[in-house]
């Protein structure tokens, strides 16, 4: 179990087929780069265990970034090949080391072990102490900092981005239920009002028309009549009690449906009306808010047609298509049919109501002078929940952009600054480098006019009071090439000012005190 711990932890997951071969295309990449950059190292190490201590380092920089980034530091001190892997594993640290002190306690060590092997390497080098730590605070910044810092502005970016959408989805939820309470409360304050004023109004109608069909003064066909407005008055309480709960309860049920459809037609008859109604196609449940939208489009057209058209035929079909229920009302001419489009908010909220729930209505004059009404709606419940207010406001309120109550800071501006110091020091170290340079190239050359005073047989005192300084680092290839040296002396070697293809180079050989040599030669390098 302690081992299977170590492995998670080495090699954390989960692991996808995308994560696993961007790893191994990574992994692939690195190591040719490291080849390359080994190739033209000439410190002695064998390219293929350098290749493949890179593909190890790279494949445990997700799960141990930290020691990966010391590890590779310390490598980077000796064989070139480990700069690629440095370079990615700088910028896993920045990544995936959360706590602010680990990552520049981590990149401290690193930088302690660039220094100390390339101190070790420095015997074959040959590097001034200030020219190497230089190169290693120049090429650790670049190689190993500077990946870090944006590594951590990858890292602050993501874990920014996750929680503002955190936010804006909690926003958008308080912000759909403060909308729900005071939709409630305004349900409930409506609700109220058509109870009191409406509900009193319709039973104070239907104690009236009762009176009134038992009255023995009326005919027979007065008493009809009377029992109809007395039928509508009591259906009409009873549609009232429905919305009323619906307006109260937003779980009720939908008032009215298919079936009640019929019994609006046979109330249009009792009033006297010629209707016909038609079912055709089979039959099929029906989500609530689909029922109640055909139900209320039949009871438009019918509500239209008594009162622009009264006395015409009128046809009422419920058709089951194949994916959608089709409710019509056609009535004959008699009046002017378009009043019905322009005299209310009747059929516009019928097109609102369909439209909420994938479907459409369909209202015009026919030729004939008659006038139709068609409504259009989905069997499937995923149209009917468009209608509900709670979706749709959900709708409305995801596409909004929730401002933050303070503003926050973007992490690219500290990140930005850790790059622009990083790249300030780094230009401030090349300056000092280049700076050096001309001195170190300054103190290891020796003009011709200096070369020709210079004579044979003088004091060694005498002449180094008048040679420059030299540079061990820069003059120590000349050592190869040139004259053999004269036996039991001791010399020093400058670069010539005289122009050509192969080095030019000076050498001042010394015995016993005198100056016994000086050569003035050629060679390559």
């Amino acid at each position: 179990m302690r081992m299977r711990a170590w492995i998670g932890r080495a090699f954390p997951g989960p692991w996808r087929w995308k994560l696993a071969v961007r790893e191994v295309l990574g992994g692939l990449l690195v190591c040719g780069l490291a080849a390359l950059f080994q190739a033209g190292d000439s410190g002695g190490w064998p390219s293929g265990l350098v290749v493949g201590a890179c593909a190890v380092l790279f494949a445990l920089r997700r799960g141990l970034p930290g020691p990966v980034l010391v590890v590779s530091a310390a490598g980077v001190g000796g064989p070139a090949g480990f700069l690629p892997v440095l370079v990615v594993a700088g910028y896993s640290a920045g990544r995936r080391i959360s706590r602010p002190w680990r990552t520049p306690a981590v990149l401290g060590l690193g930088f302690l072990a660039t220094v100390g092997v390339g101190l070790l390497q420095n015997g074959r080098d040959h590097f001034p102490l200030p020219v190497l730590l230089g190169l290693c605070v120049a090429g650790y910044l670049l190689t190993g900092v500077l990946p870090a810092v944006v590594g951590r502005y990858r890292a602050q970016r993501v874990a920014l981005l996750d929680s503002l959408r955190e936010r804006n989805t909690q926003l958008l939820r308080e912000r759909v239920m403060i909308a729900r309470q005071a939709r409630l409360r305004e349900r409930h304050r409506i609700a109220q009002d058509m109870h009191d004023s409406l509900g009193h109004q319709l039973a104070l109608i239907a104690v009236h028309t009762g009176a009134l069909e038992v009255d023995r003064t009326l005919g027979e066909q007065q008493r009809e009549a009377v029992a109809v407005l007395r039928q509508a008055a009591t259906g009409a309480m009873r549609e009232l009690r429905e919305v009323v709960g619906l307006l109260r309860e937003d779980t009720a049920t939908a008032p009215g449906g298919v079936d009640a459809i019929d019994r609006l037609a046979e109330t249009s008859r009792a009033a006297g009306a010629r209707i016909e109604l038609r079912h055709l196609g089979t039959p099929r449940p029906l989500p609530a808010p689909t029922g109640h939208a055909a139900y209320r489009i039949a009871q438009e057209g019918l509500t239209n047609a008594h009162k622009h058209a009264p006395g015409t035929a009128i046809e009422l079909t419920v058709r089951y298509e194949p994916d959608t229920l089709v409710v019509e009302v056609v009535n004959g001419p008699g009046g002017d049919g378009t009043a019905a489009v322009s005299g209310g908010q009747g059929l516009t909220g019928l097109r609102e109501r369909a439209r909420l729930l994938g479907g459409m209505v369909h209202s015009g004059p026919l030729p004939d002078g008659g006038f139709r009404l068609a409504g259009m709606l989905p069997y499937t419940a995923e149209g009917a929940r468009a209608a509900l207010p709670d979706d749709e406001e959900l709708a409305l309120l995801a596409g909004e952009l929730v401002e933050p109550e303070k503003r926050r800071r973007s992490p690219a501006v500290g990140c930005a600054l850790g790059a622009l110091a990083v790249l300030g020091v780094v230009a401030a170290v090349a300056a000092l480098g280049a700076i050096m340079f001309v001195s170190s190239l300054r103190d290891a050359t020796v003009p011709t006019r200096l070369y020709d005073a210079v004579e044979v047989g003088q004091s060694e005192q005498s002449v180094n009071e008048r040679l420059p300084v030299g540079s061990e680092f820069l003059t120590q290839d000349f050592r190869r090439i040139g004259p053999p040296l004269p036996e039991g002396a001791h010399c020093r070697w400058f670069a010539g000012d005289r122009e050509g293809d192969d080095q030019d180079v000076v050498r001042f050989c010394f015995k016993d005190g005198l100056l016994v040599e000086k050569q003035h030669f050629h060679g390559k390098v």
